[in-house]
């Protein structure tokens, strides 16, 4: 339905043999914190030993050992002598709260934002490139019926989702056929194909429309479309997304209404911040 999943701890390790620049002992401590990101779906992982993070980042356990005392000597990780595990530390957090008040985009976007899913009856939600995934920042819901339990920080995939497709949409042409390679080299053989003609069809959506949709690729019951925002630099970018159950759109909509809706939004975010973000 999405992008074939790969962990991110394996995604890592490969950086480390293709980035001459990359610090291998951060990629790796980086990678253990991140084997914590599935606690918001399932809190029975929120504590986690040596044995089973060393089985999650495919490191050897004494390096795993050396690390995580590290992370936990700093704050980024808590150990439970009960338990002999670690779980997550508040230094983390500190992190978050720090990203989010960084940026000025968030709290301009954000009335718009509620303002357009009440509007369209739907998920209003705005992200940003992580990786092989669309990070969220930021969900305000329209409809108390239609819950994609999709909330801030959670991840989406980038070649099935409106999200994603709309950051693809305004890569440069060597950074996006960069990227389908690397996404391919990830993807099974099976499903390739239609998650390329997918992206395809969106970047030619997008210099038709201003937009791109997703009909339910990523979800069948649903349907989307989704914006980017590209900072005055060009080095940020930004993406926004109405998302929806059938009932409530269809390609019609999002085409006459909703997505020039969801542009005029984009836009007015980007003359707030001059560019600047």
């Amino acid at each position: 339905m999405g992008n074939p999943k790969r962990d991110p701890q394996s995604l890592a390790a490969d950086a480390e043999g293709r980035n001459p620049q990359l610090v291998n002992s951060v990629a790796r401590a980086f990678s253990i914190l991140r084997c914590f990101e599935q606690v918001r779906s399932h809190p029975e992982h929120r504590y986690l030993g040596n044995q089973e993070i060393a089985r999650r980042t495919r490191l050897p356990k004494a390096t795993v050992s050396r690390l995580s005392q590290t992370l936990a000597t700093l704050g980024y990780l808590e150990y439970s002598p009960t338990l002999e595990k670690y779980a997550l530390g508040p230094a983390v957090l500190g992190l978050g709260h720090a990203y989010m008040a960084g940026h000025d985009v968030i709290g301009i976007a954000q009335p718009l934002m509620q303002e357009l899913a009440d509007y369209t009856q739907a998920a209003v939600m705005l992200a940003v490139p992580e990786g092989m995934r669309m990070l969220l920042l930021e969900v305000c819901q329209g409809d108390a019926m239609f819950n994609m339990r999709l909330e801030k920080g959670a991840r989406v995939p980038h070649g099935t989702t409106a999200l994603g497709r709309a950051d693809l949409a305004a890569r440069s042409r060597d950074a996006f056929d960069g990227y389908l390679a690397e996404l391919e080299r990830t993807s099974s053989p099976a499903g390739w194909a239609q998650i390329r003609a997918g992206i395809e069809r969106a970047r030619q959506d997008y210099e038709t429309y201003g937009f791109v949709f997703s009909l339910g690729d990523w979800n069948p019951d649903v349907f989307a479309v989704g914006v980017p925002m590209i900072s005055a630099d060009r080095t940020r970018r930004f993406a926004f997304n109405v998302s929806g159950r059938l009932s409530v759109m269809t390609r019609e909509k999002l085409v006459q209404d909703f997505g020039p809706r969801l542009v005029a939004l984009r836009n007015r975010v980007y003359e707030a911040t001059e560019g600047r973000f």
